[in-house]
C-alpha cells in the first residue's frame, strides 16, 4: 500500500500544504518539508515552478518568479529531494503545469520522482484523455498517483471517469477561480459538495482553493477528507526565519 492510501485509510481532517520549491530562499525546499511534518502537516505538496503559471493567484506567481529568478528547474529540484525521505516520512506531491514536465519527458520526470520517493504528481492543465493514451503507462510502471481535479462545473460523467482512473484521492476546487481566493460556502457551493457526496466515488476527496484559516479548513472538512492550503502559507513564509514562520503558520492549525 502506498503512503498516499495508507493516510486516507488511517486519518480525518488531513491537512495538505502547498509551497513552492525554491521558494523563499533556493536551498529552503525540504527544510519546509522536514518542518512542516514536525509541525503537523499530513501531506505535502511541492510546486515545481513555471514561466506562466495561469491558474495560480499572484502570490503564488511571485513565488513562482522568485524561486525561477533564482534558479530553481526540476533537474535542481530533484536533485535537491534525493536524500528526502531520509527525513521526511509524511506523502509528498510534485505539482505544476504541463509544459516543464513535457521538457524534461514524462518517462524521465516519473522515473525521477520514484527514485526520490515522491508518491504522485497534481498536473492541472495535463488533459485527462493525454494522460489515459500516452503518459498513464509510465505513471503506472513507477507506482506514482496521478492527482485530478474537479470544479464545480465538471459534468458527473467526467467526474465518475476521474474516480476510475485515480487511486490516491481527488482534488476538489472549491471554485474556477485562481488561487488565492477565500473559500465562501455559499448554496451553490453546499450544492457542488453534496452532488460529489452523492455520486459516492470510491476515491477520497479534498479541497483546495481558498483555505486560509482554522474556520475554513474546518468548514471544508465537513465536505471532504481534508483540505489543502497554499496561498495563506506561502503568503506567510519568511525568508529569514523559514523554520520560524512554518511554525507560526502550523499553530493556526495544529495548536
Amino acid at each position: 500500500m502506498n503512503r498516499i492510501n495508507k493516510l486516507f485509510q488511517e486519518k480525518k481532517n488531513i491537512i495538505s500544504i502547498y509551497y513552492t520549491a525554491g521558494y523563499p530562499n533556493l536551498g529552503d525546499t525540504v527544510a519546509i518539508a522536514e518542518e512542516l511534518e514536525r509541525s503537523g502537516a499530513d501531506l505535502l505538496e511541492i510546486g515545481f515552478p513555471y514561466s506562466d503559471p495561469v491558474a495560480d493567484g499572484p502570490v503564488i506567481q511571485a513565488s513562482s518568479k522568485a524561486a525561477l529568478d533564482a534558479g530553481m528547474t526540476l533537474e535542481l529540484l530533484f536533485e535537491q529531494l534525493k536524500d528526502l525521505r531520509k527525513t521526511v516520512s509524511i506523502p509528498v506531491l510534485l505539482m505544476g503545469y504541463v509544459n516543464p514536465l513535457l521538457q524534461y519527458g514524462v518517462a524521465n520526470f516519473c522515473k525521477s520522482c520514484a527514485e526520490v520517493g515522491v508518491d504522485g504528481c497534481i498536473v492541472p492543465d495535463l488533459p485527462m484523455a493525454e494522460y489515459e493514451e500516452l503518459y498513464a503507462a509510465d505513471f503506472k510502471a513507477y507506482d506514482l498517483t496521478n492527482i485530478f481535479l474537479v470544479t464545480p462545473q465538471t459534468a458527473p460523467e467526467r467526474i465518475q471517469k476521474i474516480d476510475g482512473l485515480s487511486n490516491g484521492f481527488i482534488y476538489l476546487l472549491s471554485s474556477s477561480a485562481t488561487t488565492g481566493q477565500n473559500l465562501s460556502v455559499s448554496e451553490g457551493t453546499e450544492a457542488y459538495f453534496s452532488r460529489i457526496a452523492d455520486l459516492k466515488l470510491k476515491n477520497p476527496t479534498m479541497i483546495g482553493f481558498g483555505i486560509s484559516s482554522k474556520e475554513t479548513f474546518d468548514k471544508a472538512c465537513q465536505y471532504a477528507n481534508g483540505a489543502i492550503i497554499g496561498t495563506a502559507f506561502v503568503k506567510s513564509l519568511k525568508a529569514d526565519d523559514v523554520s520560524g514562520s512554518v511554525k507560526e503558520f502550523m499553530k493556526t492549525f495544529k495548536p
